[in-house]
């Protein structure tokens, strides 16, 4: 007497779940280039890792004699892998069983997966596709009544936000509760194919009477810049690909510091480049990311959020093997200036570093915040002040590096001034309260009106102004601590790293503030 019959009927089960909505709802699927959510899962994770919970969930039907004639398995599939040999959750919609809606077994397994991620303390990834488990009103016909809606594992959801890595990715038209599950983490990706929206076009029509398609309500053009998700992935391969560089940058949880790699990039390189990469003339722009590339391990730069607050670049990185977050000024949008959009990329990617103890390298070229009509009509200067607050409130160790300019209050707060935090400024470097270009006819005008020639004046207070302007009078009066050769920033970068990963055991586990989306 063994129990190897019920042993059988599981693996028929098991069988019945892997067929996921069946034959022709998976060929319809494949007909559209898409994945199954199985495939996904096994692209995604190292090979042969994948251990599911739950597989027998679903609606089964029974006859007579009580045997199992029909089984439909729920629309979510989750489990724990391995990405890159480090355990985590994963989970996601399975489009062909009734495109990925509510069904009665959904709502626990979610709920489930997400405090597995919670209690065992590991990284979890959300593949959504559909509304994510959120509501179908086809659904209703079965339940025979309506509900007060709640959302799903949101306790789990919102805490994780403070404890583990949280990916998701939008893989398909993704509505609702999916929408807010991808947008309610650290990191989110769209792949080009996908939209993502509050409601899809038809609530849209209906609720307000606006007829549009769904690229046009939530698609890559919309989201590219919107600021709702972080990067774009030209195919499925692609967004796997970002997921597991996003996570290597991690720890497993804010108990843990983040893990180190072997680098074969030479600590004390000195890049011949950097002496002439900033312009003599003020007016000119240049390349930050390409700094980036020179001061950096090779290859090692990973870009968050490219196309939304272009004038602030958030990026990973790593300095002799350690993970770092890279704040740096853009030029080529509005000069660098904070706008609304950057200053709120700024203020998560803030907290996003603080959150996992990861130091923060700031390359600042910064003229200030975003002035205009324009800027005050999005209440930007509320939206800086909240950056500001972000960057006084981190605990992390964090290093400066003046490229250029340094003006007013967005200036100011490029670092937590009340902290020892290392500053090198290259002779480029140009500050004060505003720059002398707008200042002079504000503080001079009388003087310039009343002048025999107020061309010639303004000319002779510029040329004085301009001998002040020197960076190396600054350094006369310790205003700046060390002015350095720009070729030299990598070392003093790769000696400071080392010396913040000394500091960061003591500050390990929770941050004193919330993660929010």
């Amino acid at each position: 007497m063994t129990w190897q019959p019920e042993v059988d009927e599981l693996r028929r089960r098991e069988g019945f779940a892997k067929k996921m909505g069946g034959e022709a709802s998976v060929d319809r699927h494949h007909s559209k280039g898409k994945l199954t959510v199985r495939e996904r899962i096994d692209k995604l994770l190292d090979e042969g890792t994948f251990h599911e919970n739950g597989a027998l969930g679903g609606k089964a039907e029974y006859d007579e004699d009580g045997q199992l004639t029909e089984f439909l398995p729920a629309n979510y599939v989750f489990g724990t892998g391995r990405i890159q040999g480090r355990k985590t959750v994963v989970g996601g919609d399975d489009f062909t069983v009734r495109g990925g809606a509510a069904d009665a077994s959904i709502t626990e397994k979610i709920i489930y997966a997400e405090r597995m991620a919670h209690d065992l303390r590991i990284p979890i990834v959300r593949l959504v596709d559909g509304t994510g488990g959120g509501g179908s009103v086809k659904h209703l016909e079965d339940l025979g009544h309506t509900y007060i809606p709640v959302n799903p594992a949101w306790n789990y959801i919102t805490d994780n936000l403070s404890c583990v890595p949280v990916v998701a990715a939008c893989m398909g038209s993704v509505a609702g509760y999916g929408a807010a599950k991808v947008v309610a983490s650290h990191f989110s990706i769209m792949v080009n194919e996908g939209c993502l929206f509050t409601a899809g076009p038809p609530v849209v029509k209906s609720g307000i009477g606006e007829d549009i398609t769904k690229e046009e309500l939530g698609g890559v053009k919309v989201h590219k810049s919107s600021g709702a998700i972080d990067n774009i992935a030209s195919s499925e391969e692609d967004a796997f690909l970002q997921i597991r560089k996003f996570l290597s940058y991690l720890p497993q949880n804010v108990w843990q510091l983040p893990p180190v790699q072997s680098s074969n990039d030479d600590p004390n390189r000195r890049d011949e480049q950097l002496i002439s990469v900033i312009p003599r003339n003020r007016r000119k722009v240049y390349s930050s990311r390409s700094i980036l590339k020179m001061i950096f391990d090779i290859d090692s730069v990973f870009e968050i959020g490219r196309y939304f607050g272009g004038g602030c670049i958030t990026a990973f990185a790593r300095l002799d093997g350690y993970p770092v977050g890279v704040l740096a000024s853009d030029p080529y949008v509005m000069g660098g200036a904070m706008t609304s959009e950057s200053a709120e990329k700024m203020w998560r990617f803030v907290d996003l570093c603080q959150t996992f103890h990861l130091p923060i390298a700031n390359l600042i070229d910064q003229p200030g915040i975003a002035i205009g009509l324009g800027a005050e009509k999005k209440g930007t200067i509320r939206k800086a002040a909240r950056a500001i607050c972000a960057i006084y409130q981190t605990t992390v160790p964090t290093l400066e590096i003046i490229m250029r300019k340094v003006f007013g209050v967005g200036g100011a707060g490029s670092v937590p001034a009340h902290s020892i935090n290392l500053r090198y400024a290259w002779p480029s470097g140009d500050w004060g309260s505003l720059p002398t270009e707008g200042g002079i006819q504000a503080a001079y005008r009388r003087d310039i009106e009343s002048s025999d020639d107020p061309e010639r004046r303004l000319k002779e207070i510029t040329n004085k102004l301009e001998s002040i302007r020197s960076p190396f009078r600054t350094a006369e009066v310790y205003g700046v601590e060390e002015i350095i050769d720009p070729r030299d920033t990598r070392p003093l970068m790769c000696d400071w790293i080392h010396d913040a990963y000394e500091i960061l055991p003591s500050q390990l586990g929770r941050s004193f503030h919330g993660m929010r989306p």
